[in-house]
């Protein structure tokens, strides 16, 4: 997967960026063919159109360290985490300032744009090398950490095996400072940079062609949505899984700086690249643009009042519980005396909202967004549709792996819980 990911993420770029989307192969299986793709078909155009440059490094890790310093300074509430067995039940404080660094990159984004000091639409002129960047930027992150918790003796849970270890991460809660690493990646960086992906494709659309299509709009609402959502609910994410449970490894830190912004966005850059190519935008019938922006819209309040249900109700239990009026507060995203079981082992599984309508209602909220995603762009390519492919079978695999968790340590328990929410994803149906 190490290996694997980035060579794929090189594929559907060259895909992208010479053919349109089509997705290329070979003319024969022979050695002479084999070599003759490989070098004439994807090394030489990753060589030209995606080597490190210093443009690209200086708008990449320029707003990384932008965001890092934000997450630093900037203002915001201290939320605490949930006891960390390993702490001895510690709670670590999070300084939850996402939102206000969100709204101070905005402002200098189009401070920098509308006076001409920096052009918005320079993001996707250099998206080939400011990929590579991330990329590299993602395995140095990932061995700085690594080394890091080595060096401080910070281990946690090691199985012996160096490349498992790396991949999964040596440490649980590495820190610079009061800046919690695995939540500054999760949150700060993929989502805000997929934002700025869409937009800079949305402003060479106009540049070029001197208007905007609904289509890259739709992707561009589509995009801020999600990475407002995640800096508008950043109290949140303190007692979630990830950051409670998971350490932060290879495949955290990576996914997070390179391979979320640098493939989820293959819609809004198929959008742009068939436009440059044909001179035509691709335009849908009213009808069918206001049904994909309906389900764009309804995914997203499940997604936003569902996460935001479970996450508050987790809050209340923490004792870090508190009101906060950030854009959007969308109706039913806090329930009042929630119905939930209390399990043997104290844990309780809640049964109101959202929750006692399907055991994973987030995850279909997900999947329909990223199936809207993939209808904007039409059917001439399969790319647009990688992330909800990608998606499907991870959620799936998840979930698989959750109910059988879950029925192991919850026994009777659980089976009471499925009996009185029997739906996964969508209610009558499965």
């Amino acid at each position: 997967m190490m290996i694997g990911f980035p060579a794929l993420m090189y594929y559907f770029w060259v895909c992208l960026e010479y053919h349109q989307g089509r997705l290329i192969w070979p003319t024969a299986w022979d050695l002479g063919s084999l070599a003759s793709f490989w070098w004439n078909d994807l090394w030489t155009p990753i060589v030209q159109g995606a080597a490190p440059t210093m443009p690209a490094f200086s708008i990449y890790m320029g707003y990384v360290l932008l965001s890092f310093v934000l997450a630093y300074v900037a203002n915001g509430p201290i939320v605490a985490g949930l006891p960390i067995p390993s702490l001895k039940g510690a709670r670590l404080k999070y300084l939850c300032n996402g939102l206000s660094s969100w709204y101070w990159t905005l402002a200098l984004a189009a401070a920098l744009h509308s006076t001409g000091v920096f052009d918005l639409a320079s993001i996707v002129d250099h998206f080939g090398s400011i990929m590579t960047i991330a990329i590299l930027w993602g395995f140095t992150m990932t061995t700085l950490v690594y080394v890091a918790s080595c060096v401080q003796g910070t281990n946690h849970r090691m199985s012996g095996n160096f490349f498992y270890d790396y991949f999964m991460g040596a440490s649980l809660n590495p820190r610079v400072g009061h800046v919690d690493l695995k939540m500054w990646a999760e949150i700060r960086v993929p989502w805000p940079v997929l934002f700025f992906l869409s937009l800079s494709c949305l402003v060479k659309q106009y540049q070029v062609h001197g208007e905007i299509s609904a289509s890259l709009s739709f992707m561009v609402l589509a995009h801020f949505l999600y990475a407002n959502a995640c800096q508008k609910g950043e109290e949140c994410i303190p007692t979630s899984w990830d950051i409670f449970y998971e350490k932060d490894g290879f495949m955290l830190i990576f996914w997070n700086m390179a391979g979320v912004p640098f493939t989820y966005c293959y819609a809004s850059l198929y959008l742009l690249k068939s436009e440059l190519a044909t001179g035509k935008a691709i335009t849908h019938s009213l009808p069918y643009t206001i049904f994909l922006y309906t389900l764009l819209l309804v995914g997203y309040y499940v997604f936003d009042t569902g996460n935001s249900q479970k996450n508050r109700f987790r809050m209340e239990q923490n004792g870090s519980f508190f009101t906060r009026n950030a854009f959007p507060q969308l109706p039913w995203g806090h329930i009042k005396n929630p119905s939930y079981i209390k399990t043997k082992h104290g844990n309780l599984l809640l049964t109101s909202g959202w929750w006692g309508i399907a055991r994973k209602p987030h995850y279909t909220a997900d999947l329909m967004m990223s199936i809207s995603w993939g209808l904007i762009t039409g059917f001439g390519s399969f790319l647009p549709y990688f992330y909800f492919c990608f998606f499907l079978v991870v959620l799936t695999h998840r979930v698989s792996r959750d109910m059988e968790r879950c029925a192991k340590k919850y026994g009777d328990d659980w089976v009471e819980y499925c009996r009185r929410v029997p739906y996964i994803f969508i209610p009558y149906v499965y």
